[in-house]
């Protein structure tokens, strides 16, 4: 099938990330996607493998619609391409890709179909965790990348030097007022601290300066990474301090303990999100004690006079790292957001109606 994937580019990049990704993933099991962006200069670094790119602009000229059409995270599609594929004689399956949830909410809406003003429906799908939802983004080809993952040879093709003993630590946030905290904390034990380009590294130099060993801490900051190599980074990694989406579901599949940073809403909404993310990690992975109460803390949802509840014993981090791998293995065992996208356009474009 042909695919249209729309995508507007934000400055956080999570949303490109995450439809690369899709859009590769769907051409690896023999689909044309189809990536209309409108910032496609981004992709010339995050991930220049081919792909059908082509910009969104007042100049495009729009081709005729494919069969299906995704509008990631509701970014409405150019009214010039939604009369296309108004007047095409079998109508695309319309469908808003919509972001991570395992809120109620979101259960209730995966799926549901929206009536628009030209006659077509639009369908919502909910990226989650459960069998009702829409699935996580998962490559058939990932666990066989990680299987053959050397991550020495890796290290030293970025010019990266392990050593022995140190606790290695990825970080990758948003403006987080829990910064100087974590930085104290990670001074207690031997730490190597690798913060992702950009406002990661504006983040940690505002507290540091151009201090880069203090303690038991010994900071990188690292250059842009492209998406593989961002897997990488994850894999090769002890924790991962990640945030928004397609790093945080990235940090799910590298099985390694992670804290999610989780994209702040000044209404609030977050809170309840996060929250039921952590219902589901109790109910499929463990307590989740140590993960649970650094999580809060790092998105500012506990007490911020409080130190930063970073793990200092070796039966904590045990612990921790156990039921991590119970929620991969849990996760691994359900069939992937591609797999449920195919199974849902297959169901339902017989059924595409104007």
């Amino acid at each position: 099938m042909i695919w249209d994937l729309f995508c507007r580019v934000i400055d956080n990049w999570g949303d490109i990330g995450l439809c690369w990704r899709l859009a590769v993933d769907l051409r690896s099991r023999g689909h044309r996607v189809r990536l209309w962006v409108d910032d496609p200069e981004v992709l010339r670094w995050m991930a220049p493998e081919a792909l059908d790119v082509a910009p969104w602009n007042a100049q495009t000229i729009w081709p005729e619609p494919g069969d299906v059409v995704i509008e990631a995270f509701g970014c409405a599609p150019p009214e010039a391409f939604v009369a296309g594929m108004a007047v095409k004689a079998a109508p695309p399956l319309w469908i808003n890709l919509e972001y991570l949830s395992g809120e109620p909410a979101a259960l209730r809406n995966h799926g549901l179909r929206s009536p628009q003003r030209t006659g077509l429906h639009k369908y919502f799908f909910y990226p989650g965790w459960l069998e009702c939802s829409g699935g996580l983004l998962r490559e058939t080809h990932l666990e066989s990348r990680q299987s053959h993952f050397d991550a020495h040879a890796w290290w030293a093709s970025q010019k990266l030097t392990p050593q022995k003993g140190e606790q290695r630590v990825s970080l990758f946030c948003y403006s987080n007022p829990a910064i100087p905290s974590l930085l104290q904390a990670l001074q207690q034990q031997a730490t190597w601290l690798l913060v992702a380009a950009g406002h990661p590294t504006r983040e940690v130099q505002s507290v540091l300066g151009s201090v880069t060993k203090i303690n038991g801490l010994r900071v990188n900051y690292l250059p842009p990474l492209q998406q593989t190599d961002f897997d990488h980074l994850l894999w090769a990694c002890d924790v991962n301090l990640v945030r928004g989406e397609d790093s945080f579901v990235r940090a799910q599949w590298a099985q390694h303990p992670f804290v999610w940073h989780i994209y702040p809403q000044s209404d609030g909404a977050h809170r309840a999100k996060l929250l039921a993310y952590h219902q589901l990690w109790t109910d499929h992975a463990g307590p989740g004690t140590h993960h649970h109460a650094l999580s809060l803390a790092w998105n500012g949802l506990s007490d911020p006079q409080l130190p930063l509840p970073w793990p200092q014993d070796t039966l904590a981090w045990q612990q921790w790292q156990a039921e991590t791998r119970l929620w991969g293995a849990w996760l691994r065992s359900q069939t992937d957001l591609s797999t449920r996208l195919l199974d849902f356009v297959s169901s339902h474009r017989p059924a595409v109606q104007r």
